[in-house]
């Protein structure tokens, strides 16, 4: 059957404080399926408004759509994203059977009463991905974490992140790195666990993707050598780096399917790809992608400060050897080596190479170095 598309917009009345609600919804079908009634290995992606998460729920919706495990996958979409832009424009192009309903994920005083409201009378989801919550409280949070337990789900994975960690000089970091007690990532997972979820928690690093929404990372390099600009890196430039394609944090994500007991009993996974590089080989690689032979580096001490620069200032990354060994994770399938032709293409087609820029923090911290 042709693809179809349905737009519905439900407004709900919520309880408490005598306030009104309007959310959203939009759901995209291209089967029969009635949208009330979900299968019982449904999925239920939810997804923020973009950054540097913004593409995770877009291509783990593309990985799940081919595990045997799941049949029908809906996205619970913030609705403060901008549909203009990637990954979100190509919900209905690439992501066909995928049913997709909006939500403002920011309401602090939206329930679990309202989520289900939001999905439908009677639907359920036994596999539950959160990419969209920073806490358990402030936002959604606990109200998706209170849905799970409601639906009995078998797993509600949370895609949280390795800067909650506080590193103690061992790395990569392990998942035993001690943790900032009040980030709201770290808080998410204690009320998770403190509600007897079948629980896990995964702390990606660095993203980049085709789809991408935020290119910070990697344009910081390439904003400088187009343009004949020194490149300040803070120390010696040997610090590692964890650049992971969005895809492989996808194949990542989707592996608690794999051995959703092994997923449960360790809770915790590092994210990320096991292809580590330094500050300056990244430079090489970059400049390699933009065929410039001829650029140069600054290493500058480090007690002045970042300036613009878009990794911490000391060894800072993580590994996947735990997924791999519990859940039987393959590894990455992207190198960023491989990934820099197109995502330097992707700069150009941005209009990267005509922006106008300023580096006065640049030059600040390479004069306070002579």
């Amino acid at each position: 059957m042709s693809s179809t598309q349905i737009f519905l917009t439900l407004t709900a009345l919520l309880t408490g404080a005598g306030s009104a609600n309007a959310f959203s919804i939009r759901t995209t079908a291209s089967d029969a399926r009635p949208v009330t009634s979900l299968s019982m290995s449904a999925a239920l992606i939810v997804q923020n408004k973009g950054g540097g998460h913004g593409e995770l729920g877009f291509q783990l919706a593309k990985n799940l759509s081919s595990n045997p495990k799941i049949t029908s996958i809906t996205i619970l979409q913030d609705s403060a994203c901008k549909d203009s832009k990637e990954p979100f424009c190509s919900y209905a192009t690439d992501l066909p059977n995928v049913r997709v309903v909006k939500a403002d994920l920011a309401d602090e005083s939206m329930t679990a009463e309202d989520v289900q409201t939001l999905l439908g009378e009677g639907e359920a989801y036994e596999y539950v991905w959160d990419n969209a919550s920073k806490g358990a409280e402030g936002t959604a949070g606990k109200a998706i974490i209170d849905s799970a337990k409601n639906w009995n789900s078998k797993l509600l994975t949370y895609v949280s992140s390795a800067g909650i960690y506080k590193p103690n000089g061992v790395f990569p970091m392990p998942e035993t790195t001690p943790v900032k007690d009040s980030a709201g990532q770290v808080l998410y997972e204690k009320y998770a666990t403190e509600n007897g979820l079948p629980f896990v928690s995964f702390r990606p690093q660095y993203i980049y993707g085709e789809k991408s929404n935020k290119w910070d990372y990697i344009d910081w390099y390439f904003d400088r050598l187009v343009r004949g600009e020194p490149l300040p890196i803070p120390g010696d430039g040997s610090q590692k780096v964890s650049l992971t394609n969005s895809e492989d944090v996808a194949s990542l994500l989707a592996s608690v399917l794999n051995d959703e007991a092994a997923a449960v009993e360790q809770t915790y996974f590092n994210c990320g790809t096991d292809q580590l590089l330094s500050y300056d080989e990244v430079a090489a690689l970059c400049a390699a992608a933009a065929g410039i032979s001829d650029y140069k580096i600054e290493h500058y001490d480090g007690s002045l400060g970042k300036a613009k620069f878009p990794f911490r200032l000391t060894d800072f990354y993580v590994s996947p050897d735990m997924a791999k060994e519990k859940l039987g994770w393959e590894g990455p399938k992207h190198s960023l080596e491989n990934d820099l032709p197109w995502y330097y293409e992707s700069y150009k087609t941005r209009g990267c190479l005509n922006k106008e820029m300023e580096f006065a923090e640049d030059k600040e911290v390479l004069s306070a170095t002579v």
